[in-house]
């Protein structure tokens, strides 16, 4: 279940593909973070109720859900370059659609066409980075891909509301259009990190889809349910602590402060997050992460105090922190080079969907119990994550560690000595 090994590259590559990737990741997360806050109210100004509202800021993930498999088709026809200058571009233009829409349906249209753009972008520079980096550094090349994102999602809120208190809610769609278009230019002014433009070219004629997920089937079937656990348990702490702060009688601001500290704690452990996965291998992150979670959303409903919820928020943020990274590591790992855009856009589905089924599932839980009944079942799914992961995630990978790395590479050395015949 491992795929083939990238060739070994220099440092200065790499800076180029950290000027190259991760400065447009950043820029285009602060963008998207910026307007997510005010969708709802955008949607309210065209004239719809709070549950109209809250379906519009919804299709930001619906586009984004329908774009991941499209996104990897793309990326394995033109490359992956070219598909982030088109995820700019598709960006660029949805959220002028947004700023300028007279209509609800064209702010509908638009948010859906901003998060399709955003999957296009979030594979492309995946599969990209994945292209570019050395096999034993992969872990922390996305890691640092995750946490960039999440910086920017986190300052991305706070430009926003600068925004807003200095001109009106519009204009922070004028901030998501510059920056999706700044990203665009980055990647289009910074030289591949490639050195032969290998990264950018198309690939030719691609396999079709169906093969991959025909061929692939069992991998998705086993480890894409385990992603799809974690993708649930992830999206579902960022309700599960808002849902409680409000049944305990929490004021927003109080609610707001409890999970800026969250996403405090969870922005800063990228970097460890990935050097244990480079150095220990991908469990000794994937299974503590799920756990810490799943244990912390259990715990949540026991609290009924500001400073025990802020304790559960910060081991959130620290069990998610510590998994940074881990599904796009693990993408990279089992996705076979000959059709690894295919493949990753197939497996960034399951996370998507789980992303969207997590609130789902602690809504009917407190739908059919009580709040607390909800919270809990999603901890649960967090502990039957991280089981998944133990069970699927392959033992045995010369991504793990120094020793396998060197097997892995004796053994290559071995079968060219030998030749076709002895290979």
């Amino acid at each position: 279940m491992t795929s083939p090994s990238t060739p070994e590259r220099s440092p200065a590559p790499l800076r180029r593909a950290l000027v190259g990737v991760y400065g447009p990741a950043l820029v285009f997360s602060v963008g998207t973070g910026a307007v997510v806050p005010v969708i709802a109210l955008r949607a309210v100004d065209l004239g719809a109720d709070l549950a109209l509202a809250g379906l519009v800021v919804a299709l930001l993930g619906v586009g984004q859900i329908a774009g991941d498999v499209p996104a990897g088709a793309l990326a394995a026809r033109i490359g992956e370059r070219r598909s982030m200058l088109v995820a700019s571009a598709l960006a660029t233009a949805a959220f002028v659609a947004c700023a300028l829409a007279p209509a609800l349906w064209l702010l509908a249209a638009g948010i859906t066409t901003a998060g399709a753009a955003a999957s296009v972008f979030g594979l492309a520079r995946q599969a990209y980075l994945t292209e570019v980096t050395p096999v034993h550094a992969r872990a922390r090349a996305l890691s640092t891909l995750g946490g960039v994102s999440r910086i920017g999602a986190f300052v991305g809120p706070f430009l926003g509301a600068a925004v807003v208190h200095l001109t009106d809610l519009r204009a922070v769609f004028g901030v998501a259009v510059l920056t999706s278009a700044l990203a665009g230019l980055v990647v289009a002014v910074v030289p591949d990190a490639h050195g032969t433009g290998s990264a950018h070219r198309p690939r030719g004629a691609p396999v079709p889809l169906r093969t991959v997920a025909r061929d692939h089937a069992r991998v998705f079937a086993t480890l894409g349910l385990a992603v799809l656990a974690v993708g649930a348990v992830r999206a579902g702490r960022q309700v599960v602590l808002p849902l409680w702060t409000e049944h305990l009688g929490l004021s927003p601001a109080t609610t707001s402060l409890v999970f800026g500290v969250s996403g405090a704690v969870d922005m800063l452990l990228f970097y460890p997050a990935g050097r244990v996965m480079d150095r220990r291998g991908r469990l000794w992150v994937a299974i503590p992460s799920m756990v810490v979670l799943g244990l912390a959303i259990l715990a949540l409903p026991a609290t009924t105090t500001l400073a025990g919820v802020t304790v559960v928020a910060r081991v959130m943020g620290l069990g998610n922190g510590i998994g940074s990274g881990i599904l796009m590591t693990l993408g990279a790992d089992v996705a076979p080079a000959a059709v690894r855009s295919q493949f990753l856009g197939i497996w960034r589905l399951f996370a998507d969907a789980g992303g969207a089924a997590g609130p789902l599932l602690v809504s009917a839980g407190a739908a059919v119990g009580t709040l607390a009944g909800g919270i809990a079942a999603m901890g649960v799914v967090g502990l039957l994550a991280a089981a998944a992961l133990g069970r699927w995630v392959p033992r045995w990978s010369e991504h793990a560690n120094a020793a396998t790395r060197a097997a892995a590479a004796a053994r290559r050395v071995a079968a060219a000595a030998a030749g076709p015949g002895g290979a």
